[in-house]
């Protein structure tokens, strides 16, 4: 089968985060599966003059220099008219076209092509669709996004949370037919195994949304019992750096604190073994990937309730759930949750649980069983009830 994947955005800093390190994730696994997939984005960051790859973390990959024509709406209002240009020979030649979803200039021009071209249509959009009051996002809606959510083959959520949201978008008219899809990470063959003095990882974009500032305000709760125990925060600034480390000097608590800036895929994989507690206090995160990845080695997360990891995160015993509140300091009931998965035993339960948790419901190669299921049906191939 040939698969054209579309998603908005790549950079070398993996800059746009969870939906193109999916997209990333299930080109390479097709492909290991003998299918011809590739990735068609926007390709930014990689200074001037330089090569575009065509290669990423073994994904076949088209990158197209992203122009920032509407640089008011970040990546919303970046675009490139080569690679609009090209997508419709590409969305013919295909066999079927998976768009990762969002409010922009590439992602729904090219979903709008394929139902322009018959080509079977999923979509996936990793939370990023909902209802909202923007009258923009609502033009956009208007103009485009009702139609490709009800006339796609496939569109798929990351939880029940997602399914409904997206389906308000279209009401009262009926959404296209909808599947669970989860993340999914590669399995690892082994636990990782921690010495010295506890280390606490953030490792995620550090932007507002994600409440960085929230995991600095942890801190000084966790080095009262523990004043040994290093504090990193890791991953590309995409707008609240300043805020967090001016947060960790108002507390007294900067001496602690590690600065640590974008990670390659090896770099964050040894992060997250050196790693005792894996932070991450975002309030926007449908099904972070940075937490699958911390469980798979066996790395005890703190996840808010409103990630859409947090009933299995706490079913499993993989680490701890807690409340983020907007208007209040979520610092001491953070601080207080890694403080429990740093006592040895609990620490040591939380990681059997974490990387079993993984290795038995979200690995890449399960996700991609369920996401060739979904293809099968979509292409006319039989497949299990609609979800």
């Amino acid at each position: 089968m040939k698969v054209l994947h579309v998603v908005t955005l790549h950079t070398p800093t993996h800059e746009f985060g969870g939906p193109t390190r999916v997209a990333l994730s299930q080109c390479r696994g097709l492909r290991e599966r003998g299918h011809r997939a590739v990735l068609a984005a926007l390709g930014d960051g990689f200074g001037a003059g330089a090569e575009l790859p065509r290669e990423v973390e073994g994904a076949h990959v088209r990158l197209f220099q992203a122009r920032h024509v509407l640089p008011r709406f970040e990546v919303s209002g970046i675009t490139s008219p080569t690679l609009l240009a090209r997508a419709w020979s590409y969305v013919r030649s295909a066999d079927l076209v998976h768009v990762h979803l969002m409010r922009d200039l590439i992602t729904l021009p090219v979903a709008l092509l394929a139902l322009q071209a018959g080509t079977p249509l999923v979509l996936q959009t990793h939370g990023m669709v909902d209802p909202t009051e923007k009258r923009v996002a609502r033009l956009v809606d208007a103009l485009g996004v009702r139609r490709v959510l009800r006339r796609a083959d496939a569109v798929l959520h990351l939880t029940e949370r997602e399914r409904a949201e997206t389906a308000a978008v279209v009401a009262p008219e009926p959404i296209a037919p909808q599947y669970r899809l989860v993340n999914g990470v590669p399995a690892q063959e082994s636990r990782r195994k921690t010495s010295g003095p506890p280390t606490v990882l953030y490792l995620a974009r550090v932007q507002a949304g994600k409440r960085p500032e929230d995991f600095v305000a942890a801190m000084p709760t966790v080095l009262a019992r523990h004043p040994d125990a290093r504090f990193v925060l890791a991953g590309p600034d995409t707008g609240a750096l300043a805020d967090t480390l001016a947060r960790a000097e108002s507390l007294g608590v900067r001496g602690s604190l590690d600065r640590v800036g974008a990670l390659d895929r090896a770099e964050v994989m040894a992060w997250l073994r050196r790693a005792d507690v894996f932070v991450l206090p975002s309030v926007q995160d449908a099904f972070s990937v940075s937490a699958l990845e911390a469980m798979s080695v066996g790395t005890p997360v703190v996840v808010t309730e409103t990630t859409g990891l947090a009933p299995d995160v706490a079913r499993a015993g993989a680490g701890r759930v807690v409340a983020s509140r907007a208007d209040e300091d979520n610092g001491p009931r953070l601080g207080g949750a890694i403080l429990d998965l740093l006592a040895p035993e609990a620490n040591e339960r939380a990681s059997r649980a974490a990387f079993r948790l993984v290795e038995e419901h979200f690995t890449i190669d399960a996700v991609l069983d369920e996401l060739l299921t979904v293809y099968g049906r979509v292409t006319g191939a039989a497949g299990p009830p609609r979800v």
